[in-house]
């Protein structure tokens, strides 16, 4: 089965064509397991990778959309979202919320609704690439279009 059959990539393919015919999902041909690996791939700042990172806040989760040259800052999104209980989610956690393994978690196309904040850091960069459901697979988007079909609140969230 060709990777952009599988039903991760899928699921994004149809969110994207259904909020913009004109965005689509690339297929690399080595993985973008990480920002640096993708900028390398895609020849763009690692800065612009967009990493898409789940947290466990008590019983809910959140996705957090960070600048791949940043750090998410925990300190930061506890005081957004006023819970002290806050970590990274596991492995399992970010499979069965979002229905992407790490590596190829995109912002869009979840199992489950999730809250999102976006980094503003992310503003600086014309094109964004975000995880397209597979860690060799991404799509470009601007930011004003990654807000809008997020959903997700700009917040000052990196270190």
């Amino acid at each position: 089965m060709s990777i952009l059959n599988k039903d991760p990539v899928q699921r994004v393919k149809k969110f994207l064509k259904e909020y913009d015919s004109n965005l689509e999902v690339t297929l690399l041909n080595i993985s973008a397991r990480t920002a640096t690996e993708a900028a390398a791939s895609l020849h763009c700042q690692v800065g612009a990778i967009v990493k898409s990172l789940l947290f466990k806040a008590e019983n809910n989760f959140i996705l957090c959309l960070v600048a791949g040259d940043k750090k998410a800052s925990l300190n930061k999104i506890k005081k957004i979202i006023d819970i002290k209980d806050v970590s990274m989610a596991s492995a399992e956690e970010v499979k069965g919320v979002t229905g992407f393994t790490i590596g190829g978690v995109s912002p869009v196309g979840h199992l489950n609704e999730i809250k999102i904040y976006i980094d503003n850091s992310l503003e600086r960069f014309d094109n964004l690439y975000a995880a397209a459901g597979h860690p060799n697979c991404v799509f470009k988007v601007d930011y004003s279009n990654l807000q809008k079909m997020t959903k997700g609140l700009i917040k000052e969230i990196s270190e």
